[in-house]
């Protein structure tokens, strides 16, 4: 089963389960960001990645220098663990994570959650690929892909048991928009995969079609 296939079949099984109430607030929320969003106002196909330093799941700093050394990065933003569509997007990658390494890629996935969620995230789906922790948003925000949820959504994620201001350590209620990059090893991006629908994800093939097509 490909991953939107599983992403589909999560998403209707929480149409189908969860009460109407709610199911309507996120659909309004959503539809409202998603027309308002610019894709325009993203990085783009051609454009340098910013250069960053963002904390890894031990609390120790990566470089974007260090890792562009290496050659291609693939780059995966998102939401955070109590995703549970991200995490079937972080499980197909490490599936995927030999055939990305014989190609000579780095695999890195980035959250604005705190290293300590980073780590429990790295352990519960046994990630063998850097996890890394964008506190504030601020590369998301950098790089244009930035959804300041409504408020109208915070009873539902108390409901739910997902307090964001303990994992990520600020009350924004920002999240990035899942996003994938793949950039080669002088920094530039060199294809770019951006949905404001949190239900769809690149495919790791796709990806690795992008790794060949270098």
């Amino acid at each position: 089963m490909s991953l939107n296939s599983e992403l589909s079949a999560v998403y209707e099984g929480f149409q189908k389960n969860a009460p109407p109430a709610a199911v309507e607030v996120i659909t309004t929320a959503n539809s409202n960001f998603h027309a308002s969003f610019n894709p325009a106002s993203t990085i783009q196909v051609g454009d340098t990645i910013p250069d960053f330093h963002l904390s890894n799941a031990s609390g120790q700093q990566v470089h974007s220098a260090d890792l562009l050394a290496k050659g291609p990065l693939l780059i995966s933003f998102y939401r955070g663990e109590w995703c549970p569509f991200c995490n079937l997007e972080l499980r197909a990658l490490q599936k995927n994570l030999d055939k990305f390494t014989a190609k000579g890629v780095t695999l890195v996935a980035i959250s604005p959650e705190l290293p300590n969620q980073s780590l429990s995230t790295t352990e519960k789906h046994d990630l063998k690929f850097s996890v890394l922790s964008d506190v504030g948003n601020k590369l998301a925000r950098q790089l244009g892909i930035i959804f300041t949820q409504p408020d109208s959504l915070r009873p539902l994620f108390k409901a739910f048991g997902n307090d964001l201001k303990t994992r990520n350590g600020d009350d924004s209620f920002e999240v990035p928009v899942p996003a994938t990059l793949l950039v080669d090893g002088r920094g530039v991006v060199r294809n770019l995969f951006v949905d404001t629908d949190y239900t769809k994800r690149l495919e790791p093939e796709t990806a690795l079609e992008w790794v060949d097509a270098l």
